[in-house]
């Protein structure tokens, strides 16, 4: 199982990104998925979670200006970033967690991480 995020860059504050993690791999079931955020210094910190069935939430600092969805179909998940701030200045990771068989417990992934830079 493989978790691969694109969508990073350089924005201007103020501006909007969207970051798109899609899993591939031999898959029975995507459980929840999520998007973490690490900034230089710092530890990873939790931006969003959705469940399988759409259910949502969001860190502190992000909540009115981040939207997290999924698209079962696609295995994919993404991060509509609205009303950047120089702190959101970090690397983006996502993460699922994923199950490759009816009989076979869940187990958790990340992705490799895209880099986002807010200028101010």
């Amino acid at each position: 199982v493989q978790l691969q995020a694109s969508g990073g860059g350089l924005v201007q504050a103020g501006g909007a990104l969207r970051l798109s993690c899609i899993t591939s791999g031999n898959i029975f079931r995507i459980n929840g998925m999520s998007w973490y955020r690490q900034a230089p210094g710092s530890a990873r910190e939790l931006v969003a979670v959705i469940s399988a069935g759409g259910y949502t939430n969001y860190g502190a600092s992000v909540k009115g200006r981040f939207t997290i969805s999924r698209d079962n179909a696609k295995k994919a998940v993404y991060l509509q970033m609205n009303s950047v701030k120089p702190e959101d200045t970090a690397v983006y990771y996502c993460n699922a967690d994923v199950r490759v068989a009816a009989d076979v417990p869940t187990t958790n992934y990340w992705g490799q991480g895209t880099l986002v830079t807010v200028s101010s």
